[in-house]
């Protein structure tokens, strides 16, 4: 093989080994990705799905269903994505090993004929002749080197041999090992998609059950609208008055509906947004089942309601923990509602409510993970719900993004 030959496959290889690394980066980011839905789904089951049906309200268990169906398509988006990505890189595999065989062939049949024209002229008396012969001492020398530089080019070969019989080897391992993947996976969708389509008519069916008396479910929904403004507007208020609070305090009067910090509030907030996307969940096990944000209703698609809390399904009895270190700011209970804490971190809130009992007072210092109380049944509804806020200032935030990855 002449220098170009190999100038072109040691770029041949660095482009494949590039772009299959980039594939492998992407494959382990798909892994982690399934591997946290294939959870949530386990976690759907046994907090939402444990109990009889018979025990849940039908807008409870359309809720439930609707939650349970959008991870179900998260989780066979991300199957088929990998199986895209394993039929790339087994192409890309094929056509490499397809290109290794052709070079080793060239490389054993120059190797071959090397072999043949050193054992035409193997002898130690024939390297000596051909030595002697020279016309003189500088030819000699020159003759010298290139008997050298041809045993070692023999030995090369033989070694480029070696390394690309390697390579080979080790593609076919990996290639073997990418098609049980990709099998597997197919065999996994194929059983997604089955608990998808049953879902989706059980879905069907609930709607139409709840289609059927409408104005029921529409008077509950309105209720629990209202409730969910109510409370809103309550927790906006108690924000503005901490606010106002603390810098009348600190001798400041401002508008803004921002904290004007002492170097001890700032130090905290200043740490608590560094632990963005690494706080500790509020409960010690749950699955978000009411997303952050603008959301259609079950009921009537032009409808939309923008949530500012997370609702996160546990298990009844569950202790409620604080998600950083901070200052019980307040303890609420609203008229026919259940107990809400805020809890101050410099110049951020974090809200915990639908609480069945508060284990803190206002004033309280709290550490990160201490109980503060615990998660409301609702024995009507069969579903144990806690709300999820947090705020920097006046301006409420998605908790998602704040809270670490299951």
């Amino acid at each position: 093989m002449n220098k170009r030959l190999y100038v072109i496959f040691f770029f041949g290889c660095l482009l494949s080994s590039i772009s299959l690394f980039a594939q492998s980066d992407k494959q382990k980011k798909l892994e982690a990705e399934l591997q946290q839905k294939r959870r949530e789904i386990k976690q759907i089951n046994a907090l939402l799905f444990s109990k009889k049906k018979e025990e849940k309200s039908a807008i409870t268990l359309l809720e439930d269903l609707n939650y349970k169906v959008s991870v179900r398509k998260n989780l066979i988006r991300i199957t088929n994505e990998q199986a895209n990505l394993l039929t790339r890189e087994i192409n890309t595999n094929q056509k490499e090993i397809t290109s290794l065989r052709a070079q080793l062939q060239e490389l054993k049949d120059d190797y071959a004929a090397m072999i043949v024209k050193s054992y035409k002229s193997k002898s130690e008396q024939s390297k000596v002749m051909f030595l002697l012969s020279s016309s003189n001492f500088k030819q000699a020398y020159k003759r010298l080197q290139y008997i050298r530089q041809y045993a070692n080019y023999q030995k090369e070969q033989g070694e480029a041999i070696k390394t690309k019989t390697k390579a080979l080897q080790a593609l076919n391992l990996q290639l073997s090992k990418q098609k049980a993947d990709k099998e597997k996976l197919i065999k996994e969708n194929r059983i997604a998609k089955r608990e998808l389509e049953k879902e989706l008519d059980e879905r069907e069916v609930l709607m139409a059950s709840i289609k059927a008396d409408m104005s029921k479910f529409t008077a509950q929904i309105k209720k629990k609208r209202q409730e969910a403004n109510r409370l809103d507007k309550e927790i906006n208020r108690l924000i503005r008055e901490a606010i106002a609070a603390s810098n009348k305090k600190a001798g400041k009067k401002t508008s803004t509906g921002k904290f004007v910090l002492t170097p001890e509030a700032k130090k905290l907030a200043d740490n608590f947004a560094a632990n963005k996307g690494k706080l500790g969940w509020p409960v010690r096990t749950g699955v978000i089942k009411g997303k952050f944000g603008k959301r259609r209703s079950l009921t009537d698609a032009s409808v939309t309601q923008n949530y500012k809390s997370i609702y996160i399904a546990t298990e009844p009895n569950s202790d409620v923990r604080a998600v950083f270190n901070g200052v019980v700011s307040e303890v609420h209970v609203m008229k026919r509602g259940n107990p809400t804490i805020l809890v101050r971190h410099g110049n951020y809130f974090s809200v915990y409510m639908n609480l069945s009992s508060v284990k803190v007072t206002k004033g309280d210092k709290i550490t990160t993970g201490q109980v503060i109380g615990k998660v409301f049944t609702n024995k009507i509804k069969g579903e144990t719900l806690l709300g999820f806020r947090i705020y920097k200032n006046d301006k409420v935030l998605n908790p998602e993004y704040w809270l670490a990855k299951y």
